[in-house]
């Protein structure tokens, strides 16, 4: 097989989403091959498939210049670095916001009152467009990390920085002014690798959604009389019904159903008091609707 015929996924060697890509890999699986702890490049059980490990900064441009063919990132990297790639698929998880936030004592209440102004922040690209179409004329300080402590140790007037819950804003006594972006964990690919590379670029996309619509859902098989039913079909939620069969040699059937895995706990007990027995709850890894 030649190496043209590869497709190379580039994702983070580090950072907050690694370890939920890696997650994802594993039940979508695609599972990496690993030989070292710091290797730069590691095969997968897919010979089709290698993976390169970069800074999740890096991955954007990366793949926009063909070195990596797809690649799983936030949105806030691609802005930032302001690549030209598709995005192909929201994987709904590393959720975060990146925010201009100041400290709770200051009198800033707009981005307007910023202007001549110092901003730290790890985003300056993101920065820089923001503040030049707002008009507002600020010095950016670029840091690498704590970019929160930043105003109190009088470096900064204020920053911009990402924050998914708050807690550490708020732990360091600063106010939101404003959100610049909301940002996920996306699947992004090159150009022309989606020209060349469709067919296995889809198939790698089809497994990842598939692992997506299995989260929080559970497969629940029961049996029950025939009399009993419609009060049990009148409690399950499922996705588009339940399925119904026969078990021969009985008056009963089975009852198989995907079920919010949120719903079960009531659920079972509900189940149990409307005639079904023989209940069974499995986890989903991957599903394809």
């Amino acid at each position: 097989m030649s190496s043209s015929s590869k497709i190379r996924l580039a994702i983070p060697n580090k950072g907050r989403i690694a370890e939920p890509i890696n997650d994802l890999m594993d039940r979508s699986g695609i599972h990496i091959q690993m030989s070292a702890s710091r290797q730069l490049i590691a095969k997968t059980v897919d010979p089709q498939i290698e993976v390169l490990f970069v800074r999740p900064i890096d991955i954007p441009e990366y793949v926009a210049k063909g070195v990596a063919d797809i690649g799983i990132t936030g949105v806030d990297m691609v802005a930032e670095r302001g690549s030209d790639v598709s995005v192909m698929l929201d994987l709904k998880f590393g959720s975060a916001r990146l925010v201009l936030a100041v400290p709770e004592k200051s009198p800033v209440q707009s981005v307007e009152d910023l202007s001549g102004l110092r901003i730290a922040t790890e985003f300056p690209g993101i920065c820089r467009r923001y503040f030049a179409d707002a008009g507002v004329d600020v010095t950016l300080i670029e840091v690498s990390g704590a970019c929160e402590a930043a105003p109190q140790l009088g470096v900064a007037d204020a920053i911009v920085d990402l924050t998914s819950s708050g807690t550490t804003l708020e732990i360091n006594k600063l106010r939101i002014v404003d959100e610049i972006i909301s940002s996920t964990t996306n699947v992004i690919a090159n150009h022309e690798s989606l020209a060349t590379k469709h067919e296995k670029i889809e198939e790698i996309l089809l497994a990842f959604e598939s692992v997506i619509a299995a989260k929080g859902q559970c497969y629940l098989m029961l049996n029950v009389d025939k009399s009993r039913l419609d009060d049990v079909r009148s409690l399950i939620p499922g996705l588009g019904g339940p399925t119904i069969m026969d078990i021969a040699g009985s008056g009963a059937v089975a009852v198989h159903a995907v079920v919010p895995h949120v719903r079960v706990y009531q659920l079972i007990n509900q189940l149990k008091h409307a005639g079904a027995r023989d209940v069974l709850v499995l986890d989903i890894t991957r599903m394809v609707r």
